[in-house]
């Protein structure tokens, strides 16, 4: 898939789009980065990319000029995105850089999409908002929570997916916390992970379920798809608040005990809000994360047994980096990592291919950014024959950006 509707920017520094690759020479890996006409507006943040049923879509969060914010989607098709379309609206939300909302086609029809609700009384109370589509994102079910717990706690972190002919959501849940924004050590109680089915009526189906009883309290969970069922990663915490990551399958209709994908032992008395990313192929499972237990680093580890074991894992950078990561792994088997790096000018968005053995390519700048809270977690996805991102400029106002390259 090629883009249509684009403008080449070489290196233009108003858009942040970096056209050229590191020194300005392109990589092999990768086509110029072209940028694409936005379906955003301004004071648009917060993008979130997302495939499934053979649609790539694109959701945001929209300032409105009343106050507020919209929930607003696009659909990318033949090269370009199409006009926005609005989820719904509202001006009691839990608005966060890093637990920013979704929107995420299932299959043909059903898409799903979540927000955060704000709690009277207390800025981190908020609950999970979920609404499903059946008409590809036209209409929505009135909004529901895939928790009941009632308590005036956090609840987020969410990533929706399809499994067994329903919506699964995940999220961490701080029910037992006692309310309150204690993320270090000696806090009420644990942030747990728990996940609940939604029928495509948009109603909760069952309970919700634990699978984790203690986990980091505001790193993202994330999900990809395998040929034995739906896997789900997440910063683990131990009692030792050594903060690892960790891997859980679906399947049976069940979870399975939480695997470490690499023993760092990052202990750290804070949450490093960082979380991992995951993406699947067959049995082929890619896991890529930020961590610190001696300098920061990110590390990327491959699994072939749909996520029960991984191999020793490849260093993508280290030293003076921020993380934020975003993984994709490719038809012949390279996975390519994005990530947020510190620069000169504030911070670069870069990419770069990994084999289980080490780097396939060369890191390509994508666009300039910012490591400002502001400019959320940059998103990377593959579409066609390429990769398209989409990342916050945090100009006045901000504006959620894209970009597409074509794969070499």
């Amino acid at each position: 898939m090629k883009p249509t509707a684009t403008r080449t920017l070489a290196c233009l520094a108003t858009l942040g789009l970096a056209a050229c690759g590191p020194a300005g020479a392109p990589d092999a890996w990768l086509g110029a980065v072209t940028a694409l006409d936005d379906p955003a507006g301004p004071g648009s943040r917060y993008p979130h990319l997302a495939v499934g049923g053979g649609h790539v879509a694109m959701s945001w969060l929209q300032a409105l000029p009343q106050g507020g914010f919209a929930l607003q989607h696009a659909r990318w098709r033949d090269g370009a995105w199409g006009p926005a379309a609005t989820v719904t609206t509202g001006d009691d939300w839990f608005v966060n850089w890093a637990d920013f909302p979704s929107v995420v086609p299932l299959d043909a029809t059903t898409w799903a999409a979540h927000w955060l609700q704000q709690k009277p009384g207390s800025v981190y109370s908020y609950d999970v908002r979920i609404a499903v589509s059946r008409d590809g994102g036209r209409n929505w079910s009135a909004p529901m929570s895939p928790h009941d717990d009632g308590t005036p706690t956090e609840h987020g972190f969410v990533t929706l997916f399809a499994a067994d002919g329903a919506v699964q959501a995940v999220w961490l849940d701080g029910r037992h916390t006692g309310g309150g924004h204690d993320h270090a050590a000696g806090a009420a109680g644990a942030m747990t992970v728990r996940s609940a089915f939604v029928g495509t009526d948009g109603r909760r189906t069952g309970s919700d379920v634990e699978i984790d009883a203690r986990a980091c309290d505001c790193c993202q969970t994330d999900a990809a798809l395998t040929a034995e069922g739906p896997v789900v990663v997440y910063r683990d915490r131990s009692d030792r608040e050594v903060r690892d990551i960790a891997l859980v399958r679906y399947g049976g209709r069940r979870w399975s005990e939480p695997v470490q994908v690499h023993e760092d032992g990052w202990e750290i008395d804070a949450c490093p809000v960082n979380g991992p990313a995951v993406d699947a192929r067959g049995r082929t499972v890619v896991v890529a994360w930020f961590t610190a237990p001696d300098v920061p680093r990110i590390w990327l580890a491959f699994s072939q047994d749909a996520g029960r074991t991984f191999g020793p894992p490849v260093e993508v950078a280290s030293g003076d980096i921020a993380g934020r990561v975003d993984v994709v792994l490719l038809e012949d088997g390279r996975a390519v990592v994005s990530w947020l790096q510190p620069s000169a000018g504030g911070a670069e968005i870069r990419a770069q291919p990994f084999g289980r053995d080490g780097p396939a390519g060369a890191p390509v700048v994508i666009a300039s950014s910012s490591v400002q809270r502001a400019s959320g977690f940059p998103q990377m996805i593959l579409a066609g024959g390429g990769l398209l991102f989409a990342w916050t400029d945090t100009s006045e106002p901000a504006q959620v950006r894209t970009a597409y390259a074509t794969l070499r």
